[in-house]
């Protein structure tokens, strides 16, 4: 099978928001910048954290090329590409232009709640459609159903471009026993930043990180640290985050994150509706958080 390429810290991406609500990508490009400087090993972009649902097609064209442009070959480039209707998924795999992109990351099917036979046949649907690396995406608290670990194994094994999954299902049972039953070249790369700790611990690759639009620095040496067995240290780190990682959710993914990179004089703190940015009274926390930086 394919091996996979995307280790570390990856920074599942913002799109950042000028004040009229319009995408500001010189915004962007400065948060690339900052991010490739600072310890990101690849980039997820047009996913969960980067708003996607609310953007449109040339929205996230221009986007795709810009990340692109900006970031070459330096690191790998993960773009998200899934949906609930798997016709039109293969579709896009099939059609679209992702050159300069190094693999795909695909969400579990939302809303209509396919048995496990039902994703396995989605997943590997979406792999036969395409050369490309294919990274599962496991989120229940979004889709409503959850990629079980027999699930997962059998489509690592069948298919041999599936090369990840993001597992955010905050079960480390679950991800002990992908990890254990996982063929070769296949690795767990985690999707919540509070379990990155405890996943990697237990043999996860690295994370697809929110915090890591902030911190890329602090977050990707915590990570570093514990791969390279320095235990101790990694966890002194992960424990000065804790606060920020409760406070980056509380009110929704990405309004914290957004807050955190307005207090650092980042970014506008816009999101688009259906979501809004967080309360007053996070904000103080964050800003609180912030004056004690790693």
């Amino acid at each position: 099978m394919k091996q996979n390429i995307f280790k570390g810290l990856g920074i599942a991406l913002v799109t950042p928001f000028a004040s009229d609500g319009s995408v500001d990508y010189d915004v962007l490009k400065n948060l690339l910048d900052y991010q490739l400087k600072n310890g990101a090993d690849f980039f997820c972009i047009l996913a969960t954290t980067g708003e996607t649902p609310t953007l449109t097609k040339d929205e996230k064209q221009k986007i795709k090329e810009l990340v692109v442009e900006k970031v070459g070959d330096k690191v790998p480039i993960l773009i998200g590409c899934g949906g609930n209707n798997t016709a039109d998924v293969v579709n896009e795999l099939q059609t679209a232009d992702f050159s300069g992109i190094d693999g795909i990351l695909s969400v579990c099917p939302y809303y209509n709640k396919p048995s496990q036979e039902g994703l396995y046949q989605h997943f590997k649907a979406i792999a036969w459609a395409t050369n490309m690396p294919v990274v599962l995406y496991n989120v229940p608290g979004r889709t409503g159903v959850n990629l079980k670990a027999e699930t997962t194994v059998r489509l690592a094994r069948d298919c041999e471009n599936i090369v990840a999954i993001k597992e955010a299902s905050g079960s480390l049972e679950q991800v002990d026993e992908i990890i254990k039953n996982k063929p070769d070249g296949f690795d767990v790369i985690s999707g919540d930043d509070a379990l990155t700790f405890p996943m990697i611990a237990c043999g996860a690759a690295g994370v697809i990180s929110v915090i890591g639009n902030a911190l890329p620095k602090e977050f990707s040496r915590m990570i570093r640290l514990e791969m390279k067995g320095e235990i101790e240290s990694a966890r002194k780190i992960h424990h000065k985050f804790t606060d920020l990682f409760n406070l980056l959710f509380v009110d929704g993914n990405p309004a914290g994150v957004k807050a955190m990179l307005h207090e650092m004089g980042m970014i506008e703190n816009v999101l688009r509706l259906p979501l809004v940015p967080t309360r007053l009274t996070t904000m103080q926390k964050i800003s609180d958080c912030l004056k004690f930086r790693l």
